[in-house]
This record gives C-alpha cells, sequence and structure tokens, in this order.
C-alpha cells in the first residue's frame, strides 16, 4: 500500500468519525436540552469533519500524479 492510499484512506476514516462525533453531540444535546457542552462538541466536530475533507482534496489535487500503488 502507497503513501497515497494510506493516507487517503486515513482521511475517509477521519472525517467519518468526527462526523458521526458531531452526530452524536447534537444528538445528546437534543435529548439533554441542559448539556451545552454536547452542543459545543458536535459542532466542533462537524467543523473539524468539514476540515478534514476540505485537506483531503487539497491533498488529492497536490498528489494527482502520484499513483496509488
Amino acid at each position: 500500500m502507497s503513501f497515497k492510499a494510506f493516507h487517503v484512506f486515513f482521511i475517509v476514516v477521519a472525517a467519518l468519525i468526527s462526523v458521526l462525533c458531531g452526530v452524536w453531540g447534537v444528538r445528546d444535546y437534543a435529548t439533554q436540552p441542559g448539556a451545552t457542552s454536547s452542543l459545543v462538541l458536535g459542532i466542533v466536530a462537524f467543523v473539524a469533519g468539514a476540515m478534514i475533507v476540505v485537506y483531503g482534496v487539497w491533498f488529492m489535487r497536490k498528489n494527482k500524479h502520484v499513483s496509488y500503488i
């Protein structure tokens, strides 16, 4: 497995985990309206997920000439 393939896999996994953490935080806030820390966690996780996706797009554009093998 090449560095590029591993990096793309890691970016996808990190983005998915971040989005799932965001859903968990927002859902926890919906069930317990007083838990503002859960809402903050959800928002921060969604922002982090978006930043990871932006980084992934940048990485793919930068390394488009590098093979996956």
